[in-house]
């Protein structure tokens, strides 16, 4: 559990401070344009193509995970998230290099989305795998509080230098969270790589049952399956990302409250969903797990339509209500997720196929969610629009969840002692 939730706790942390950094300094320093909307914009666009290189990842870690065994692939994920972030912190900006430098951002962003695209599913995989079928929603929700651990940390960090005089946080300031990720790298790979294999995945190798070509069975027995938890996962994806990343330009600059304000708020509702997504993966052992997940997904459709009036306040207090109000449906959701899309594939091809039907959905429900909804605010100058579009989404999972099939419960997992996983 701990390996499990270190690791992406720091995956998520490097993953964070690159969002953060594309929505305050990334526009003005990398896509310098007389507009700063359209520099937020561009800013924004390198943020959304981690999730378009997310389901490469998904494709390459899914199949070997099946292949080899999850533990293998999870260090090497680490790895790569932690040299792209570092490299980060040393990038010259385009007033340096020219167009050298957004290029440069750009590429080592896409290593991170392939490195988070087998991340998640592997570190749940290696939580659930490793749990009994009664314990499985509260253990796979603590994986899940690794995005707002990381979400806490990069907020925590900005927000000590957000402090800073704008001239030194934009030469020098917003480097630090990159660098500072070193430290933890060191620290999570040394938790890593001294955990187990999980006993299902050596149970299909026992059974001489691994897959030659997880990828091909996945997308020609389990398609189906594949595009519903795409859908499925749209709403939950939108609802995060416009509340931790789109709110930080939307607060700036058309509610006009400062950077350091909504940090704080970012930072205040992380510590909310750091208690409350474990709580609703711990009832999730209790009573139906879709009920659970649809529950938050309805409230996710129908939240946005108080939260930006309460926003518009610009009240800190009623503000944060706001975040809270949002909070709680997504906990519910996000909570009982991993424990509930595990369920959704058979062991042999599970890393492959949630992986890969996880990082679809979050292409468009976490990536392009804060372009679509500067867009939106840029077209229509009104947040109505861009509730609509969250509205919508909501719709769009609840009826996909509906329709996703579960799998029996997962049965009890083999003991300790097993075979070693095959060689790739």
């Amino acid at each position: 559990m701990a390996s499990s939730l270190a690791g992406t706790v720091i995956e998520w942390y490097e993953f964070y401070i690159y969002g953060t950094a594309s929505a305050l300094i990334f526009g003005e320093l990398f896509f310098p344009s007389a507009d700063p909307l359209v520099g937020t914009l561009l800013a924004l666009s390198s943020f959304a193509l981690a999730f378009l290189a997310r389901p490469v990842g998904a494709a390459i870690f899914g199949h070997f995970g099946d292949r080899i065994g999850r533990k293998k692939l999870l260090v090497i994920s680490l790895s790569m998230m932690g040299v792209a972030t570092v490299a980060i912190g040393f990038l010259p900006t385009y007033d340096t290099i020219g167009v050298l430098a957004p290029v440069m951002l750009v590429v080592l962003r896409v290593v991170q989305g392939i490195s988070l695209g087998g991340e998640y599913s592997g570190a749940v995989l290696m939580s659930v795998e490793h749990t009994k079928p009664s314990r499985r929603g509260f253990f796979g929700s603590l994986i899940n509080t690794g995005a707002s651990w990381g979400l806490l940390l990069a907020s925590l960090m900005f927000l000590l230098l957000s402090y800073l005089p704008d001239e030194a946080f934009r030469s020098w300031g917003w480097r630090v969270p990159f660098w500072s990720s070193a430290l933890l790298i060191a620290i999570g790979m040394a938790i890593r790589v001294s955990v187990a294999e999980t006993p299902e995945f050596r149970a299909v190798v026992s059974a001489a049952e691994v897959e030659k070509l997880p990828i091909r069975t996945v997308f020609a027995v389990h398609w189906r399956s594949v595009v519903l938890m795409a859908l499925s996962y749209l709403s939950a994806g939108a609802t995060f990302y416009v509340a931790t990343v789109f709110s930080l330009s939307y607060g700036a600059q058309h509610l006009g409250v400062d950077r350091s304000t909504t940090l704080e708020l970012v930072t205040g509702v992380t510590v909310v969903a750091i208690v409350g997504v474990p709580a609703f993966g711990w009832l999730s052992d209790r009573i139906d797990r879709k009920l659970v997940y649809l529950a938050g997904i309805a409230g996710m459709a129908v939240v946005p339509w108080v939260w930006f009036p309460m926003l518009g306040t610009t009240s800190v207090l009623v503000m944060f209500a706001g975040f809270v109000l949002l909070f709680i449906p997504y906990c519910a959701a996000y909570g009982t997720m991993p424990a509930f899309f595990a369920q959704i594939f058979p062991a042999r091809v599970r890393y492959s196929g949630m992986a890969i039907g996880y990082s679809l959905g979050t292409v468009f429900g976490s990536g392009l969610s804060p372009l679509i909804a500067t867009s939106l605010l840029g077209v229509t100058g009104s947040w109505y629009a861009i509730a609509a579009f969250m509205t919508g989404f909501g719709v769009v999972s609840f009826v996909a969840t509906l329709a996703m099939r579960e799998l029996p419960p997962i049965a009890e997992p083999p003991g300790a002692t097993g075979p070693a996983a095959p060689g790739a």
